[in-house]
């Protein structure tokens, strides 16, 4: 059965009281830790994939992407809007265009970057990994992205224009 600690907030599995319950597989080989790794891996190999496609196909090219459909019907920019030009800028190693272009993304990619090490980190060593967001995370990152969509679609916001 599984509980919420009410102090820490951290979820517990069955047997996590007893002594060792939250150390690594003592007879845990090479194969074992591969196996781990694997899906890390392959979300990682995904990921990568999809980078050197955008980077290799320009997005600043018209008739390659399709249109935002928010951006062509109402000619407000979308939280996404700017995000292909703003992966094209970075595979590229351009980090002020991809800024420019989608900053919300690419606070995005180092989110990820983070994310995925841990992950990667816990899973070699054989420990669970659970990121348990709450409903105050949740809420906070719906309204950082309604502020970013409103802002630039003001007149002042105009620098977060893609």
């Amino acid at each position: 059965m599984r509980g919420v600690n009410a102090q820490s907030q951290w979820v517990t599995r069955p047997g996590a009281d007893q002594p060792g319950a939250d150390q690594p597989d003592a007879g845990a080989g090479p194969t074992a830790v591969l196996r781990r790794l694997a899906v890390p891996g392959g979300v990682l190999a995904a990921v990568v994939g999809a980078f050197a496609y955008v980077g290799a196909v320009d997005p600043n090219q018209p008739g390659h992407y399709p249109v935002c459909p928010l951006l062509r019907f109402t000619g407000v920019y979308c939280p996404g809007c700017g995000g292909l030009r703003s992966a094209h800028a970075f595979v590229h190693g351009d980090l002020s265009a991809a800024l420019t272009d989608n900053a919300v993304a690419v606070a995005g990619y180092f989110v990820f970057a983070v994310v995925w090490t841990f992950w990667v980190v816990r899973a070699a060593r054989g420990r669970p990994v659970r990121i348990d967001l709450g409903p105050v995370h949740l809420w906070s990152v719906g309204a950082l992205l309604l502020v970013f969509t409103v802002v630039r679609n003001l007149p002042f916001g105009g620098w977060l224009h893609p």
